[in-house]
């Protein structure tokens, strides 16, 4: 291969291809582990709260209360989004995906305040904003499209809770919102990912906040990343009893078709979100007096670890903890931005703090000596 430049022969969807280093978060496929900021995940869903973990990725450390209370309380205050911009949501077509809504959404806000500086006090009041807003704009889609008043934000709540209120207009109870809230520390960050990698690309530009956002929640969307756990739901739906289980799973490996939620990128042993995940199912599935999405997962998991050496992933889980907290199935995406745009954000503030254009090379496979024929004799 002749580039012009020193460059090296391309991985399969860049699979073990170092392309920035980072402080945010790191994931230990071999040993199954995911810190943040040195943090183990499994002592922050613990011990910890999501407005913790989104200043945790922000600044590199946990907050002393005073600081936790200065963030918990700008967060809030950026709760509401325009009236205007809820005009806007009402006048989509009812059948749009809450995804492209959402992007759409984040998008328009940039003309609501300034959003564009890269120096770090511009963009942690974007920051701020965007992750006070996203939840909102969510929730408010699923009202609006189902014929329902919008249910205006509670800034006595914090992201988690509120996020369920304005969805359900009433206020969950505290057990339920603890494992909403700890779903959210599960997802906040994963390194480099697909969109968080996305993020990063558009920041380099110098490109703004919301215009990085943007394109994550566009890279999200896809099955193949936040739309996985819908897709594990559908497929429980699909099989529908747990008698069923063992046939479809030997079908569905005899045709080649992927088991949706098992198996991950970087994690080969067990994902240490799915830990916490395959709890809040069963805890879920105890709650609503309806065992049967846990035990078909529970199932499903057993035989791809005899049949191919496979574990969960974070959405294997998720699909029906949500299932049973009532939301519908096409939400389960925009939930995950609710909790990613913590990460985002995180990552775009570290990348402008030490920016360098992202431009990597292809390792080209086409023609060479080609010669120009004209029109009329080809």
């Amino acid at each position: 291969m002749s580039t012009g430049t020193e460059t090296t022969a391309a991985s399969e969807g860049l699979r073990g291809v170092v392309a920035a280093q980072s402080a945010i978060g790191d994931v230990n496929g071999i040993e199954g582990k995911l810190i943040y900021q040195g943090y183990d995940i499994h002592d922050l869903a613990e011990n910890s709260t999501f407005e913790e973990v989104v200043y945790l990725l922000w600044n590199g450390k946990l907050p002393t209360q005073t600081e936790l209370n200065e963030l918990t309380e700008r967060l809030r205050r950026n709760y509401e989004i325009p009236s205007a911009v809820i005009d806007m949501m009402k006048a989509f077509p009812k059948e749009s995906d809450p995804m492209d809504v959402l992007r759409t959404v984040v998008s328009s806000l940039d003309f609501y305040g300034d959003a564009h500086g890269t120096d770090r006090d511009s963009a942690v009041r974007a920051a701020v904003r965007v992750t006070g807003q996203i939840g909102t704009i969510a929730a408010a889609w699923d009202r609006i499209r189902n014929g329902k008043d919008v249910v205006a934000p509670d800034r006595s709540l914090g992201i988690a809770e509120n996020f369920l209120f304005m969805l359900r207009g009433e206020k969950p109870d505290p057990e339920e919102a603890r494992m909403f809230d700890i779903a959210l520390i599960l997802h906040a960050d994963h390194e480099l990912n697909a969109s968080t990698f996305t993020t990063r690309v558009v920041a380099g530009t110098l490109a703004g906040m919301y215009g990085a956002v943007t394109a994550g929640i566009a890279a999200l969307a896809g099955p193949l990343h936040g739309g996985a756990n819908t897709n594990v739901m559908k497929m429980l739906i699909e099989i529908g009893e747990p008698a069923k289980i063992d046939t479809w799973v030997d079908e569905a490996l005899a045709s080649k078709r992927k088991i949706m939620g098992i198996g991950h990128a970087v994690y080969k042993t067990e994902d240490p979100r799915a830990t916490w995940l395959r709890k809040f199912s069963k805890q879920m599935a105890d709650r609503k007096g309806e065992q049967k999405w846990y035990e078909m997962s529970r199932r499903i998991e057993q035989l791809m670890l005899e049949k191919k050496g496979m574990y969960p992933n974070v959405d294997f889980y998720s699909a029906s903890t949500y299932y049973l907290m009532g939301i519908a199935l096409d939400m389960f995406t925009p939930i995950f931005a609710v909790s990613r745009i913590s990460g985002w954000t995180g990552h775009i503030l570290e990348q402008y703090g030490n920016n360098k254009l992202i431009r990597p090379r292809a390792e080209y496979i086409g023609k060479r000596d080609q010669k120009y024929v004209p029109i009329g004799e080809r």
